[in-house]
């Protein structure tokens, strides 16, 4: 890992207490310490852009790695450019529990495609 550049204040990405709490949790069901949350950009178009979460213990050549309240943000090269400015959380509320991306980037007005359920 020693060779991935770390993300910084000045790229904006940064994670809520609340998401990376849920991380957490879902870490220790895992029982593997060394997991992060890696998260992507998997598309976009007229409805935002659409995100993918993983847990995942690999760092890629490209990847960006940053920790906030304790839990590791993996994103890829690629991703980064769209995340930028970024913040990932996760809201439980009467519909249901899901991270959210809030995501400057992404103009659209509806609402589709900026979040995902765990």
């Amino acid at each position: 890992m020693s060779d991935t550049e770390t993300l910084t204040p000045a790229e904006g990405i940064s994670m809520t207490e609340s998401a990376a709490k849920r991380v957490q949790t879902l870490i220790e069901g895992e029982s593997n310490p060394d997991l992060m949350l890696r998260v992507m950009v998997s598309g976009g178009g007229c409805s935002g852009f659409q995100y993918g979460f993983d847990l995942d213990a690999t760092v890629n050549e490209d990847d960006r790695v940053s920790e906030f309240h304790g839990v590791k943000l993996v994103i890829d090269e690629a991703s980064l450019e769209v995340l930028n400015g970024s913040q990932v959380d996760y809201v439980e509320d009467l519909m249901g529990a899901a991270f959210t991306v809030k995501n400057p980037n992404a103009t659209a007005t509806c609402g589709c495609g900026t979040s995902f359920a765990v």
